[in-house]
């Protein structure tokens, strides 16, 4: 591995670092300008950062760590990289134009140890955390890809629904929610950051007491522990009860909406007699929570899975919605690219094989 990226830090992060070596906590302000509001794309462009600071921080850091291996356009708009690490893993990254606004999907893992079982994104175990600086940077070049079309376009919203389980690289996740967040930088508001998790829930009630004030989204798929566990395994160890209890707990202490996600696969989780159970599940939540229904994309490796019809998916909605339940079904993006979470990059890695 080569130096860090710079984009790690958060700003207090950065004003410490250079403090400690002497420099002025003005520099730091500059060189935090230079990445966020002037966008350089490497740190020798930092022209308004005094010379012996702009050498100290050379020498520790970069602004690259990846490179873009592959891109898919899909012709929504939708654009899919695919970037390769200095240790020559792969990741992959989203753009997606929504009618609010332009939003960012990143990866927080190289890999992923939840292992659901419909998922392109667990094919390929967990090697390793992404960096805070990493995943800073996922973003950053999707921003440049926008500066260079010329077109004035900024990146307005992020989802941490990327490879990985965000939740078990907390800190790193922590830290990137800091930098992009900061009214120095790029500004983007909390509310308009979205953190998926599968349901991790001592780190549900963390984030719940963490300062960072954004969007929660747990990935349930399915409204009970028999068929939960058969789809997705961490449901074993963290059963719906333990999952609701501290659900429960994040709505009490932050009074604020969150979102359940329910990926519908043909006659497993999809019919009435499931969305009337998932229902009586979130009857006692319901003014705060919003089931979020998701159309599968079918993946090669996962045959016995497949998308659900047009019409189970509205019977589905209808009798959500007759129990007083808020819904949603999500709307596709990249539908004539490789669209599944993780596909691209497994079809490169077995392709490379």
């Amino acid at each position: 591995m080569g130096k860090p990226s710079l984009y790690g830090l958060t700003l207090e992060q950065l004003t410490a670092w250079l403090e400690e070596r002497g420099h002025r906590k003005f520099w730091a302000g500059k060189a935090w300008e230079q990445l966020y509001r002037t966008r350089v794309r490497a740190l020798g462009e930092m022209s308004e950062v005094r010379a012996d600071c702009l050498a100290t921080l050379e020498e520790h850091f970069t602004l690259t760590t990846m490179s873009e291996h592959t891109r898919q356009e899909a012709q929504d708009g939708t654009v899919k990289f695919l970037f390769r690490l200095q240790d020559g893993n792969l990741i992959e990254t989203v753009l997606m134009r929504q009618k609010f606004g332009l939003s960012v999907c990143v990866t927080t893992q190289v890999g992923c140890n939840i292992g659901c079982s419909f998922c392109a994104s667990g094919l390929l175990a967990k090697s390793r955390d992404l960096s805070s600086g990493e995943i800073v940077e996922q973003l950053m070049r999707v921003q440049h890809y926008l500066d260079d079309a010329g077109q004035g376009e900024r990146v307005s919203h992020i989802v941490v629904m990327g490879i990985g389980e965000p939740f078990d690289n907390y800190t790193n996740v922590s830290d990137f929610i800091r930098v992009v967040k900061d009214h120095k930088g790029l500004a983007i508001g909390a509310r308009r950051i979205t953190v998926s998790t599968s349901g991790l829930a001592g780190k549900i009630r963390e984030f719940a007491d963490s300062d960072l004030g954004v969007n929660l989204a747990v990935s349930l798929h399915a409204p009970n522990n028999e068929l939960r566990t058969r789809i997705m395994k961490i449901n074993k160890a963290i059963p719906i009860e333990k999952l609701m209890e501290s659900i429960d707990y994040y709505l009490a202490v932050t009074r604020r909406r969150m979102t359940m996600e329910y990926i519908l696969l043909r006659d497993v989780n999809d019919g009435v007699e499931h969305a009337l159970e998932l229902a009586e599940l979130m009857k006692p939540r319901r003014q705060l929570v919003n089931v979020n229904l998701i159309p599968y994309n079918p993946v090669d490796e996962h045959g016995q899975y497949q998308r659900s019809s047009p019409e189970s998916i509205t019977a589905f909605y209808d009798a959500l919605k007759k129990q007083g339940i808020s819904v949603s079904v999500r709307m596709e993006h990249g539908a004539d690219i490789d669209a599944a979470c993780g596909q691209l990059r497994s079809k490169q890695i077995k392709a490379a094989r």
